[in-house]
This record gives structure tokens, C-alpha cells and sequence, in this order.
């Protein structure tokens, strides 16, 4: 079967910790094709189909730290050649965020290549309908004190109930833009001011929780089932930040009651909407994002647990596709 992969240039791959690369390498051992492009490589005219300029990739077998070799491409741009979305087995939609205009027309490009006869992972109509930041607002029964607004007055209001917060972007992903503001409401305005470009962006607010210390666990929910371990993912020094790509240390860890409580909650209700693949981020006992664009953790839970998350989730793919 052939798998195209749309996502961000396989040169910058990090194959040591990366998975995308991971689904891929599971894939092509049990015999798959892989091809990959990225969203510009995606196009629609009047009497065709969606089509996608793709390279034919084949994997050398050298991955890890630092290792650039570890794909072959029988086409090299601007050589690409153009193959039809529907033509393909399945569409593995992996492009990082941000979720600006450009992946929002990607994901109705995608959708009109659904209508032609492509299956694609995570369905685009579900991309869409479930931003990372604000899709935790259908389920506050597990999310923290949290806000989200333009304006900051209402910002201050937070502070001053809850005294030491979190500031966040909507469209960030790997901690970029969040910001602690303790009891003192040091530099508050100006952060307010940074973020919301004077009230023209709005920005997610919530109450800090110390459990961060602990760690800012992802949990992996393959076709709504639950990975048994998640990533913890662990501030160093004085960062509050857990995110892997500002240096935080990822633990594998079984889930905890109250993991399990909120991720099998989730995923019976998000994987009937066509989200194969999604990361919930989970601090203490709160969720505070839902990830649904390109979540990650396969291959750190893998080598620290022995759970071999690309394997369940090819498998998930597989059964999809049947």
C-alpha cells in the first residue's frame, strides 16, 4: 500500500526522537510504499483531482542523533511527480503546527480529496473543528481554572483570583509564548500587551499548577485506546516549561487512575470524529491541551517502556483502512 505523508521537510528529520519518522519505519517494514510532500506541494484545479507533488522515499536503515542519510529519494525538487490523494492507500496528514490560514486551506483541500475517494488520518473536517488549545473547552469536567479572551481586563480579573497563571498563545507548540506571572503581577501587562497585540490575538489563560514539577504528561490515545504509558515531560533548572524542544526531560511512565479517566473519556468521544491519533496533555489531574495535528512521544515511550507505540498505531491505521 502506498503511504503518503504530508509534514515538514524530511531533511530536518531528529530520527533519534521524531515520530513521524517512527510510523514510517514501522510501515515500511511491513512492506508499505512511502511517499511524502509538504502542504505547499498540495494543489486542486478545475477538472482534476487533488494532487500532491511527492517523492518516493525509501528508508537506508541509519537513524538517531545527528543522522541526516536516512532516507533515499528517487525524485528531488523540482522533479516531483504528481500523484492523486485518492489514488493513494491513506493520507497521513503530520505538518507541525502552527495552525494558521495556510494549514487551515490545507485541511479543505484535504477534504475535498476525502470526497474524491482519499482516506486521510486525522480527517481534516476533525483538524479543524478541534484547535490544540481551545478543543479542552467541550470537557471542563478535567481541565483547570482556565480563560480565554481578548481583552485584559478580563486577564487582570484572572490574576487577581487565581495569582499566579499561565499566558499562552493559540497557535504555539513547543512551549513557544507561554509566560508565568506569580502573586506579585510582575511585568502582567506588558506579557498581555505581547500576546494579544492589543486585543487584536486572544490568548488562553489558566491558573499554574505546581504540579508541573512532576512533569507535563503526554498521553497517546491510538483509534480512542489509551497508550498505557505516557511521556512526562519534566522542567529543567529554572524553566516551567516541560516541552522536550526547550529542553525538558521526557520519562516514560505508566498512566494513573485519573490518565485513564480522562483519556478513555476522550478518545470514545474524539476518535468517532475521525481523530485516529490524538496527544492529550495532562498536568497533575488536568488535561490542559488535546493535540491532534502532529503529536509525538512514540519513540522516547518505546525505548524507555519496551511499548512499541508505531507498531499499535500502524496497526490502528491498517484496521482503518480495511
Amino acid at each position: 500500500m502506498k503511504l503518503l505523508f504530508i509534514a515538514d521537510p524530511l531533511e530536518g528529520f531528529k530520527t533519534h526522537k521524531d515520530t513521524t519518522f517512527a510510523m514510517m519505519r514501522e510501515a515500511a517494514a511491513r512492506g508499505h510504499e512511502l511517499l511524502a510532500c509538504g502542504p505547499q506541494d498540495v494543489m486542486w484545479q478545475r477538472g482534476g483531482r487533488v494532487t500532491a507533488y511527492v517523492r518516493e522515499v525509501t528508508l537506508t536503515g541509519r537513524s538517531g542523533y545527528g543522522v541526516h542519510d536516512w532516507f533515499e529519494a528517487k525524485q528531488q525538487p523540482p522533479d516531483e511527480i504528481p500523484v492523486a490523494l485518492a489514488d493513494v492507500g491513506a493520507v497521513l496528514m503530520r505538518k507541525d503546527p502552527p495552525f494558521d490560514s495556510e494549514y487551515f486551506y490545507a485541511t479543505h483541500l484535504l477534504e475535498q480529496a476525502e470526497r474524491e475517494g482519499a482516506r486521510v488520518f486525522n480527517k481534516p473536517a476533525a483538524l479543524r473543528d478541534h484547535p490544540e488549545k481551545l478543543a479542552i473547552l467541550e470537557f471542563p469536567q478535567f481541565i483547570g481554572p482556565t480563560l480565554v479572551t481578548r481583552d485584559a481586563g478580563d486577564i487582570k480579573r484572572f490574576h487577581a483570583e487565581h495569582r499566579d497563571i499561565i499566558l499562552k498563545p493559540l497557535d504555539g507548540m513547543g512551549g513557544a509564548g507561554i509566560f508565568r506571572v506569580g502573586p506579585d503581577g510582575m511585568n502582567l501587562g506588558s506579557i498581555t500587551e505581547t500576546l494579544n497585540q492589543g486585543g487584536a490575538q486572544t490568548v488562553m489563560v489558566q491558573r499554574y499548577l505546581p504540579e508541573i514539577a512532576e512533569g507535563d504528561k503526554r498521553i497517546l490515545i491510538i483509534a480512542g485506546q489509551p497508550a498505557p504509558y505516557c511521556l512526562a515531560r519534566i522542567p529543567q533548572g529554572s524553566e516551567i516549561r516541560g516541552n522536550l524542544a526547550v529542553g525538558g526531560k521526557g520519562v516514560a511512565r505508566p498512566l494513573t487512575a485519573r490518565d485513564r479517566e480522562i483519556a478513555e473519556h476522550i478518545g470514545s468521544v474524539l476518535a468517532a470524529r475521525g481523530l485516529l491519533l490524538i496527544g492529550l496533555d495532562v498536568i497533575g489531574d488536568s488535561m490542559t491541551e488535546i493535540n491532534v495535528t502532529s503529536p509525538t512521544g512514540f519513540q522516547e515511550i518505546m525505548q524507555q517502556s519496551g511499548f512499541d507505540v508505531a507498531k499499535v498505531f500502524v496497526d490502528a491505521l491498517e484496521a482503518a483502512l480495511a
